[in-house]
């Protein structure tokens, strides 16, 4: 940038403040900026309490299932042919 445009742009800025609407414009900045960093400051922390209360939720979770365990199915009775007994027709 130009050193002519940067002074410029200083004194522009600097009429904006003194204006009411500039005042207004400049504290509304702020304000979302600080906004903005609140929001990050606050996610940033709660991440690792989230974390452990997902880690911990998952582990109830595993703990509380009931554990289904397939049996095999019974095996029929056969009934064999001997001398001794008559296949029922």
């Amino acid at each position: 940038m130009s050193p002519k445009r940067k002074s410029a742009g200083k004194k522009a800025a600097s009429t904006r403040r003194r204006r009411a609407a500039g005042k207004k414009a400049a504290a509304t900045r702020k304000h979302r900026a600080a906004g903005r960093k609140a929001a990050t400051t606050r996610t940033r922390r709660a991440a690792p309490r989230k974390a452990a209360a997902t880690r911990s939720r998952k582990k109830e979770a595993a703990l509380t299932q009931p554990v289904q365990v397939q049996e095999p199915p019974a095996p029929e009775p056969q009934v064999q042919a001997t001398p001794e007994t008559s296949i029922p027709e």
